[in-house]
């Protein structure tokens, strides 16, 4: 996920895709416990795309308390 498709979501895509991102991460990290992972790789990447979703929000956030 790039950092523009992030900045064009509204905030309720922005929480259900974090919540998606969250149960897919959590399915990795079992899998990661019990078996092999197909792609280990992912596991960073989805990381990332949360960080990237956590920062958008609390930019919005904060540009709202500002106005």
């Amino acid at each position: 996920m790039k950092a523009n498709e992030v900045h064009k979501m509204s905030d309720e895509e922005l929480r259900q895709e974090e919540d998606r991102l969250r149960r897919r991460l959590f399915e990795l990290k079992s899998q990661a416990v019990t078996e092999k992972l197909e792609n280990p790789r992912e596991l960073g990447e989805i990381r990332k795309d949360v960080a990237r979703i956590k920062t958008e929000q609390r930019t919005r956030e904060l540009s709202a308390k500002q106005s």
